[in-house]
Protein backbone atom coordinates (compact mmCIF):
# COMPACT_ATOMS: atom_id res chain seq x y z
CA UNK A 1 0.00 0.00 0.00
CA UNK A 2 2.97 2.02 0.81
CA UNK A 3 3.89 1.64 -3.01
CA UNK A 4 0.70 2.58 -4.28
CA UNK A 5 0.29 6.02 -1.90
CA UNK A 6 4.17 6.94 -3.15
CA UNK A 7 2.37 6.52 -6.71
CA UNK A 8 -0.70 8.88 -6.00
CA UNK A 9 1.62 11.36 -4.14
CA UNK A 10 4.44 11.70 -7.01
CA UNK A 11 1.70 11.99 -9.35
CA UNK A 12 -0.04 14.52 -7.03
CA UNK A 13 3.44 16.68 -6.90
CA UNK A 14 3.91 16.78 -10.77
CA UNK A 15 0.49 18.04 -11.56
CA UNK A 16 0.72 17.04 -14.68
CA UNK A 17 -2.05 15.54 -15.90
CA UNK A 18 -0.59 14.79 -19.73
CA UNK A 19 1.52 12.28 -17.97
CA UNK A 20 -1.25 10.30 -16.68
CA UNK A 21 -1.50 6.78 -18.48
CA UNK A 22 -3.93 3.88 -17.70
CA UNK A 23 -1.03 1.45 -16.64
CA UNK A 24 -0.28 3.81 -13.78
CA UNK A 25 -3.87 4.18 -12.39
CA UNK A 26 -4.69 0.63 -12.65
CA UNK A 27 -0.69 -0.25 -10.61
CA UNK A 28 -1.50 2.76 -8.15
CA UNK A 29 -4.98 1.52 -7.64
CA UNK A 30 -3.60 -2.32 -7.33
CA UNK A 31 -0.91 -0.80 -5.16
CA UNK A 32 -3.72 1.18 -2.48
CA UNK A 33 -7.26 -0.38 -2.08
CA UNK A 34 -6.55 -3.49 -4.58
CA UNK A 35 -3.94 -4.95 -2.21
CA UNK A 36 -5.56 -4.38 1.03
CA UNK A 37 -8.63 -6.21 -0.46
CA UNK A 38 -6.62 -8.93 -2.21
CA UNK A 39 -4.58 -9.57 1.02
CA UNK A 40 -8.05 -9.62 2.71
CA UNK A 41 -8.93 -12.60 0.41
CA UNK A 42 -6.01 -13.96 0.56
CA UNK A 43 -5.71 -14.51 4.31
CA UNK A 44 -9.35 -15.95 4.55
CA UNK A 45 -8.25 -18.56 1.93
CA UNK A 46 -5.11 -19.55 3.82
CA UNK A 47 -6.92 -19.53 7.45
CA UNK A 48 -10.24 -21.10 5.81
CA UNK A 49 -7.86 -24.12 4.84
CA UNK A 50 -8.56 -23.74 0.58
CA UNK A 51 -6.76 -25.64 -1.57
CA UNK A 52 -4.19 -23.75 -4.29
CA UNK A 53 -6.67 -23.55 -7.25
CA UNK A 54 -9.31 -21.75 -4.36
CA UNK A 55 -6.62 -19.68 -2.60
CA UNK A 56 -5.57 -18.05 -6.49
CA UNK A 57 -9.76 -18.10 -7.23
CA UNK A 58 -9.75 -15.65 -4.14
CA UNK A 59 -7.23 -13.83 -4.66
CA UNK A 60 -8.66 -12.98 -8.30
CA UNK A 61 -11.46 -12.25 -6.91
CA UNK A 62 -9.97 -9.90 -3.97
CA UNK A 63 -8.35 -7.96 -6.77
CA UNK A 64 -11.05 -7.53 -8.91
CA UNK A 65 -13.54 -6.47 -6.22
CA UNK A 66 -10.65 -3.64 -5.39
CA UNK A 67 -10.38 -2.44 -8.66
CA UNK A 68 -14.33 -2.41 -8.65
CA UNK A 69 -14.18 -0.59 -5.43
CA UNK A 70 -11.59 1.65 -6.85
CA UNK A 71 -13.26 2.62 -9.98
CA UNK A 72 -16.80 3.02 -7.84
CA UNK A 73 -15.12 5.51 -5.97
CA UNK A 74 -13.83 7.55 -8.62
CA UNK A 75 -17.24 7.34 -10.40
CA UNK A 76 -19.12 8.47 -7.40
CA UNK A 77 -16.81 11.65 -6.52
CA UNK A 78 -17.77 13.00 -10.47
CA UNK A 79 -21.15 12.13 -10.11
CA UNK A 80 -22.41 11.33 -6.75
CA UNK A 81 -24.31 13.64 -4.74
CA UNK A 82 -22.19 14.93 -1.61
CA UNK A 83 -25.35 14.40 0.50
CA UNK A 84 -25.87 10.62 -0.89
CA UNK A 85 -22.11 9.69 -0.64
CA UNK A 86 -21.45 11.31 3.03
CA UNK A 87 -18.29 13.41 1.86
CA UNK A 88 -17.24 15.83 -0.21
CA UNK A 89 -17.44 15.23 -4.31
CA UNK A 90 -15.50 16.43 -7.10
CA UNK A 91 -12.48 16.78 -4.53
CA UNK A 92 -10.19 13.95 -7.65
CA UNK A 93 -10.47 16.16 -10.69
CA UNK A 94 -7.03 16.44 -11.08
CA UNK A 95 -5.61 12.93 -9.09
CA UNK A 96 -4.40 10.15 -10.98
CA UNK A 97 -8.13 8.33 -11.39
CA UNK A 98 -9.66 6.01 -14.06
CA UNK A 99 -12.34 8.85 -14.43
CA UNK A 100 -9.39 10.91 -15.53
CA UNK A 101 -7.92 8.75 -17.79
CA UNK A 102 -10.49 7.11 -19.66
CA UNK A 103 -13.56 9.40 -19.07
CA UNK A 104 -16.74 8.51 -17.32
CA UNK A 105 -18.26 6.10 -19.76
CA UNK A 106 -15.26 3.95 -20.33
CA UNK A 107 -14.78 3.59 -16.31
CA UNK A 108 -18.25 2.60 -15.90
CA UNK A 109 -17.63 -0.13 -18.64
CA UNK A 110 -14.53 -0.92 -16.72
CA UNK A 111 -16.19 -1.07 -13.77
CA UNK A 112 -18.73 -3.49 -15.50
CA UNK A 113 -16.23 -5.91 -16.49
CA UNK A 114 -13.94 -6.23 -13.40
CA UNK A 115 -17.15 -7.11 -11.30
CA UNK A 116 -17.97 -9.80 -13.77
CA UNK A 117 -14.53 -10.75 -13.68
CA UNK A 118 -15.37 -10.64 -9.21
CA UNK A 119 -18.08 -12.85 -10.02
CA UNK A 120 -16.99 -15.32 -12.41
CA UNK A 121 -14.00 -16.49 -11.06
CA UNK A 122 -15.89 -17.32 -7.72
CA UNK A 123 -17.98 -20.08 -10.00
CA UNK A 124 -15.98 -23.30 -8.35
CA UNK A 125 -17.32 -22.64 -5.08
CA UNK A 126 -20.76 -22.98 -6.40
CA UNK A 127 -23.16 -21.20 -3.14
CA UNK A 128 -20.88 -21.04 -0.69
CA UNK A 129 -19.65 -17.81 -2.63
CA UNK A 130 -23.06 -15.92 -2.49
CA UNK A 131 -21.81 -13.77 -0.07
CA UNK A 132 -18.94 -12.87 -2.15
CA UNK A 133 -21.00 -12.31 -4.98
CA UNK A 134 -23.07 -10.31 -3.48
CA UNK A 135 -20.26 -7.81 -2.09
CA UNK A 136 -19.05 -7.54 -5.73
CA UNK A 137 -22.52 -6.59 -6.24
CA UNK A 138 -22.56 -3.61 -3.71
CA UNK A 139 -19.55 -2.41 -3.98
CA UNK A 140 -19.81 -2.02 -8.42
CA UNK A 141 -23.28 -0.46 -7.68
CA UNK A 142 -23.05 1.69 -4.21
CA UNK A 143 -24.29 5.15 -4.12
CA UNK A 144 -22.13 6.34 -0.95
Amino acid sequence: MVGGQTLDLAFDKLQHPADLDLDHVTRLQAMKTGALLRVACEAGAVLGGADRNERAALVAYGEALGAAFQIADDLLDLEGDAAVVGKATGKDARKATMVAVMGAPAAKARLAAVKDAAIAVLAPFGPRADLLRETALFVADRKS
